[in-house]
């Protein structure tokens, strides 16, 4: 885990920002159009480089690759696991149908006919036969980010470590969906299950390598407006403890303080008028084998909810990574609203070590998908570190 000795560290939740030349690349090779395999390679390495430069430049502690090379932080999943055809019909967030001006409003901006279909970014697949894991191209993302590390030794030692972002089972069995008469996975539990053991590969070996992992998990909380709108708490409720059993599973070899798992609400500039309220699941989350929990806290939507965590301590051993940057607008936060977000988790954890300062989500959840312009990101990132020192001399009495 890297509590925060001495000072508040700083993270963020994963995707960043890629060039139109690699998201060219990226959009060719889903469509299954020609891509030369070096020339793909060496556009990643630079562009990670240049996110790795830019983060440590930006004083963020602990550093991702920005899932440079990845299509979105779910989606690439499917290239990696045999068993997936056809295409999952999968339904969207109600803010679309329940404010239809603003419906049109994203869709103009957007530049498409409507938005209101489904909310998946890209076409998604469905498992229809038996999973298979391959780790190829999992070996190959990390030691491509052991090369970027490697040769950018001066950003490198100005950070205090690395962590690598994994879909869990939950999130890829509601955006992969299981096909109805699955021969081999009779249930969505077993399908859940299935996944699990399939992911265990690439969460060991991110961990080999040497990174914290972290694990994104946006259906423990999103999936309750999408799958589960229409139906009782207490079912989506026993969905989430399913997803968290699935994902212990897969973590049964790593100890907990090499993992955290991120969730949220869902990562767009709207409303989110059907959010479900943080309160039922906190309990739940806490039984996730990991070492430490990332969630959306900056957002108007969810803000409030930080006096829940006196009702409902986390466990001792774990490190809390509040959102302290909202990642959907550019309005840039003033240092010193991050240090009061960071300064008010800690008087209400009571440990200034168990608090890591990052952001509510990724900057580029889905490749080519954005909403903060890149030039904003990284003084966004800047000002969460800004932050992190006003309350590091608040707590320590010291600069950071």
């Amino acid at each position: 885990m890297y509590p925060s000795h001495e000072r508040i560290a700083t993270t963020h939740v994963g995707s960043l920002p890629r060039s139109d030349q690699l998201l060219a690349m990226l959009s060719d090779k889903e469509a299954g159009k020609p891509v030369d395999p070096s020339a793909f390679r060496n556009q990643a390495r630079d562009e990670m480089a240049a996110v790795l430069r830019q983060q440590a430049a930006s004083g963020i502690d602990i550093v991702g690759d920005g899932e440079i090379p990845r299509l979105g932080f779910s989606i690439y999943a499917k290239n990696r696991m045999s068993g997936f055809g056809g295409r999952t019909v999968r339904g969207t967030v109600t803010d679309f149908a329940k404010f239809p001006i603003y419906a049109d409003f994203m869709a103009r901006r957007a530049g498409v006919d409507s938005i209101t279909k489904s909310a998946t970014t890209w076409d998604m697949p469905q498992c229809v036969d038996t999973l298979l894991y391959d780790d190829t191209q999992a070996v190959e993302e990390l030691d491509l980010f052991a090369e970027v590390l490697a040769a950018e030794p001066a950003s490198a030692n100005a950070i205090s470590g690395t962590f690598v972002t994994a879909a869990t089972p939950g999130i890829l069995s509601t955006t992969l969906l299981r096909y109805p008469d699955h021969p081999a996975y009779l249930t969505d539990a077993d399908y859940v299950y299935a996944l699990a053991q399939e992911m265990k590969t690439e969460y060991e070996l991110i961990v080999a390598r040497g990174h914290t992992l972290q694990l994104d998990a946006p259906d423990l909380a999103l999936e309750r407006q999408i799958m589960y709108l229409d139906r009782p708490l207490n079912e989506f409720l026993e969905r989430v403890e399913l997803h968290i059993d699935a994902m212990n599973l897969a973590l049964a070899n790593i100890p907990r303080e090499k993992v955290r798992l991120h969730v949220c609400w869902g990562n767009w500039e709207g409303p989110h008028a059907d959010d479900m309220d943080l309160e039922p699941l906190l309990p739940l989350l806490y039984k996730a084998n990991v070492g430490g929990l990332s969630l959306a806290c900056a957002n108007p939507r969810h803000q409030h909810e930080i006096e829940l965590f006196r009702q409902y301590p986390p466990p001792s051993e774990m490190v809390l990574y509040p959102g302290c940057i909202d990642v959907t607008y550019n309005y840039l936060e003033h240092p010193e609203v991050v240090a009061k977000r960071i300064m008010d988790f800690v008087d209400i954890i009571g440990d200034r070590e168990r608090v890591v300062a990052s952001t509510d989500c990724g900057f580029s959840t889905f490749a080519g998908y954005v909403m903060v312009a890149e030039d904003v990101v990284w003084a966004k990132l800047q000002a969460l570190a800004k932050g992190a020192e006003i309350a590091s001399r608040k707590l320590w009495g010291t600069t950071a």
